[in-house]
């Protein structure tokens, strides 16, 4: 796919997402020079022990994509079974074989919105978390409370 492709299905992404924006619990904005690069937050979703998180990320998009999937990482430091303390994401549909074109940014925020309130711990990003998860709710749940109030903090 030649950079122009993937310049047009970025384009049209972004006019996807901004056309029900206000329903999503996320926001999405492209950097002023460069449209693949992607300044995203999504907020823990109602009703779960992630409510009230406000978490950052960063999407970048490859040059092949949507053949490729995007890179994705929070940038809010995250206490999950299946996100790395360098925020990155162990989610089955960022890996290339998983990856269909028929995702969008839109798509993969929702799944890591998922993600957060049901995750995989068959195979841990986080040891910790995971242990947490399976053996000790309330301490995870704190850790997780810890989370979310660091994710108020401007930087």
């Amino acid at each position: 796919m030649d950079s122009r492709n993937n310049t047009k299905r970025i384009i049209k992404d972004y006019k996807a997402y901004q056309q029900q924006a206000a329903t999503l619990g996320m926001i999405c904005k492209p950097q002023d020079d460069d449209i693949t690069d992607w300044d995203c937050v999504i907020f823990g979703p109602e009703d779960t022990i992630w409510e009230g998180g406000v978490f950052k990320l960063k999407i970048k998009f490859p040059p092949n994509y949507p053949v490729e999937p995007p890179k994705v990482k929070f940038l809010t430091q995250m206490f999950h079974p299946n996100i790395y303390s360098s925020g990155e994401i162990c989610l089955d549909i960022l890996e290339k074989d998983k990856w269909s074109s028929l995702y969008n940014p839109v798509s993969l925020l929702q799944s890591l919105q998922s993600l957060l309130t049901d995750p995989n711990c068959t195979s841990p990003a986080n040891k910790e978390a995971s242990g947490l998860y399976q053996a000790d709710r309330v301490k995870y749940l704190k850790k997780v409370r810890e989370c979310i109030e660091k994710s108020w903090i401007v930087s």
